[in-house]
């Protein structure tokens, strides 16, 4: 189970780190393996709808059970009918994109990582860090 401290934790890493790369302002929603909201946190001047943005990178990781990165290649590769079917079941939730990042415990996926602001390779790089800040396991991709 992914504990509040952990998300915490993983928020506090993720921001420092995209601090440390001079990244424009992130959002950072951590959601548990159920897709429920375990923290958030939208720097200064982040735009309206990073939340949602980050939320739908995280909840389409948890959706398929691997992180966004590979929903955007599966698209790349022409997967263009199950991604809309994707879509389209679940209301649009998902968002396709780098920075969706499963988190992984001791029994497998507790949850995932979901950071929009800079560029989705940058906010998957800070979402990695935060994840591994925290003791736990990213899995980005496939």
């Amino acid at each position: 189970m992914l504990k509040l401290e952990q998300a915490e934790q993983i928020i506090k890493a993720a921001r420092a780190k995209g601090r440390a790369l001079n990244l424009a302002p992130l959002t950072v929603v951590v959601l548990d393996a159920g897709g429920h909201v375990v923290a958030s946190a939208r720097e200064d001047h982040s735009g309206i709808a990073r939340i949602e943005i980050a939320t739908g990178k995280a909840w389409g990781a948890l959706g398929v059970g691997i992180g966004s990165r590979a929903l955007f290649d599966r698209w790349n590769a022409g997967g263009q009918g199950f991604l809309t079917g994707f879509a389209a079941a679940t209301q649009g939730r998902m968002v396709p994109v780098p920075g969706g990042v499963l988190v992984l415990g001791a029994d497998g996926v507790i949850g995932a990582v979901g950071i929009s602001g800079d560029n989705s390779d940058n906010d998957e790089i800070c979402a990695i860090a935060g994840i591994e800040a925290a003791g736990l396991g990213a899995k980005p991709g496939a």
